[in-house]
């Protein structure tokens, strides 16, 4: 084993532990850096011929990067709703352009809504599914059905009153033929707002009729807007006061022609249970002024505007509105790979599919082995500083002995010459 072979083997080790002190310096300057993944240094021997007869050539070390793209960080709360994390294995699917058909992967979701609405991140657009109002996927999911998240698709929402509950006393001494008026609020299929006055009529011992008329605006009474086309309801008590029964049994408010354009309406009406006083009820008032105070509640609104934005754990991206409600907008898939550490790491977090990773599986959050997706909350960095300073000392040590060898063999060097002179 030669003096040159000594120094070619240290000055390798010089240049490796460089490579691992490099390594760790960039896993240090990103412990703040939200998704972050380290890479480890994995050293291997180099023989520079074969050892026999107890002699031989010096070798070396190589050195290379152990990307650990498949750590899980922990999570962190955010106070910014569209931060989101997930916790196990997968990705969120990002491009580089709402009209880019190429899909890349990050596990950084500090994801913001930009000026045109949708959720990006240090320029790449987060992907997912569109959904309907249930939360079903429209289109297809897979990688071909996925598009930027555009929390502006749906800007405003208004939803149709489709059921009414009542709740009212019908004066047990009225006389037969009295009638009494009362109304309700309704909403037509564009969120207008219109009212529509129920006319009861007490039709004899214990019977009673419930008749509404035509919607009119709520703004201007004066405009009638559409037509009831239901017929009147026949209402039976028991002798207690309690309901007995309805005619027909499951009595609907219809109503077409809506003067605004909206869709015709139909609304089941809730009037109670039969044998108890739930909803419309019989008992004297004993007032020589006899009313019916009827109160309505509907699930209809107004028209309201996108205020904000929730992600829940199945990754769901809903939309809140100003008038009360919240809507599904989106699904988010998580992505996963056959081998997430063979992924392409690119800048800003950013991974890239290859052939050692292997294609990307799209899966719903916490579905077939894919991890969860948590709204409100951020993956932190995978880099623990008291473990990247041990490393830090081990390559300096190293280092330093490397260097120790390269100084003793010069010094050798110069002996042997000096025997020479």
């Amino acid at each position: 084993m030669s003096l040159s072979s000594a120094i070619n083997s240290a000055v390798s080790a010089l240049n490796a532990q460089s490579s691992a002190l490099a390594m760790v310096s960039n896993n240090l300057a990103n412990t703040s850096t939200i998704g972050y993944k380290t890479t480890s240094a994995s050293f291997s021997s180099v023989l520079a011929g074969s050892m026999s007869s107890g002699s031989g050539a010096a070798g070396g070390v190589t050195v290379s990067s152990v990307a650990n793209v498949s750590g899980q960080g922990l999570l962190e709360t955010s106070s910014v709703s569209t931060n989101m994390a997930i916790s196990g294995s997968g990705f969120f699917a990002v491009s580089g352009a709402t009209d880019d058909n190429t899909a890349y992967y990050t596990r950084n979701g500090e994801f913001s809504v930009d000026s045109d609405g949708y959720l990006t991140n240090n320029g790449y657009y987060l992907l997912g599914w569109a959904t309907d109002a249930d939360g079903n996927i429209t289109g297809s999911a897979t990688a071909n059905g996925l598009k930027p998240v555009d929390v502006d698709s749906i800007s405003t929402i208004a939803a149709p009153t489709t059921t009414m509950s009542m709740i009212a006393n019908l004066p047990a001494d009225a006389a037969t033929n009295a009638t009494f008026t009362s109304s309700v609020e309704l909403y037509d299929s564009l969120g207008t707002a219109a009212t529509s006055e129920v006319t009861w009529t007490k039709t004899g011992e214990n019977t009673w009729t419930a008749s509404f008329a035509d919607p009119t605006l709520a703004s201007d009474p004066t405009q009638t807007v559409g037509t009831v086309t239901s017929d009147p309801i026949t209402i039976t008590f028991n002798a207690d006061g309690t309901l007995a029964s309805t005619d027909p049994a499951s009595p609907t408010l219809t109503i077409g022609s809506w003067t605004t354009g909206a869709a015709s309406s139909s609304v089941a009406l809730d009037l109670g249970t039969a044998g108890a006083a739930s909803g419309l009820s019989q008992y004297s008032a004993g007032t020589d002024t006899l009313t019916v105070d009827l109160e309505a509640k509907q699930d209809g609104v107004a028209m309201g505007t996108l205020t904000g934005v929730e992600i829940a754990d199945d990754g769901t991206v809903s939309g809140v509105y100003d008038n009360g409600m919240t809507r599904s907008i989106f699904k988010i898939p998580v992505a996963t790979f056959t081998n997430a550490d063979g992924l392409s790491a690119m800048s800003n977090g950013i991974y890239q599919a290859t052939s050692e990773s292997g294609g990307a599986t799209l899966r719903i959050s916490g579905t077939n082995g894919a991890g969860t997706i948590y709204g409100s909350q951020l993956e932190l960095s995978t880099a623990d500083t008291n473990e990247e300073f041990a490393k830090m000392m081990a390559a300096q040590q190293a280092y330093s002995g490397a260097a120790q060898i390269v100084s003793t063999a010069k010094s050798m060097f110069d002996t042997l010459l000096s025997a020479v002179r």
